[in-house]
């Protein structure tokens, strides 16, 4: 099991860092980008030490439309544990479907994920990595599960928010590419 989770992960830091983009959507020397599409996210949290991943996903295949996103949240956060966490964000609208995390991360300056926990959720994010001025991106991320409890987490991507800010998405500022809350959240 821990070799499949090692191999998975190293898969997915593999196709991020290293795939290529014909994308004529802007570059990392500032220039501003094209409207990013992104119609999934998929979170997937590793417990530190080894255990089952926890996978949130949110598919909205037609945006603002009338649809609503399809939530899924596959596994239990477990109490008092600590967790690595990728997001991997997806436009699925398009054939081939686009990977838009690495847009992401060639324009770090440009973007913000941010996570929210509800009060009743114990839960706390942990910003692993940065922009090129210090400030939080939200791709690489840390968990860090308290006491059992019960709650909603919010996950929002903004292009050009306002940097630095305080964290909350009311500061944030910028366009909402894809937001999502999954409510019921539940830590054992």
């Amino acid at each position: 099991m821990k070799k499949n989770l090692f191999y998975t992960f190293g898969l997915l830091v593999t196709l991020v860092l290293f795939s290529c983009s014909n994308d004529d959507d802007g570059d990392s020397s500032g220039n501003q980008l094209d409207d990013v599409n992104v119609t999934t996210l998929v979170l997937t949290l590793t417990p530190e030490g080894g255990g089952t991943p926890v996978i949130f996903t949110s598919q909205d295949l037609d945006g603002t439309g009338p649809g609503e996103a399809e939530l899924t949240v596959e596994g239990t956060l477990t109490a008092n544990t600590s967790y690595t966490a990728t997001i991997v964000f997806l436009n699925d609208a398009v054939d081939p479907q686009e990977n838009q995390t690495i847009t992401i991360l060639q324009n770090p300056n440009q973007f913000q994920v941010f996570y929210i926990s509800s009060d009743a959720l114990n839960l706390n994010p942990i910003y692993l990595d940065g922009d090129g001025n210090g400030n939080p991106l939200g791709i690489l991320m840390g968990f860090e599960a308290g006491d059992g409890s019960f709650g909603n987490l919010t996950i929002s991507l903004r292009q050009d928010p306002n940097k630095p800010n305080d964290g909350s998405l009311s500061g944030a500022g910028g366009t909402t590419r894809i937001e999502t809350t999954f409510t019921g959240v539940a830590i054992q």
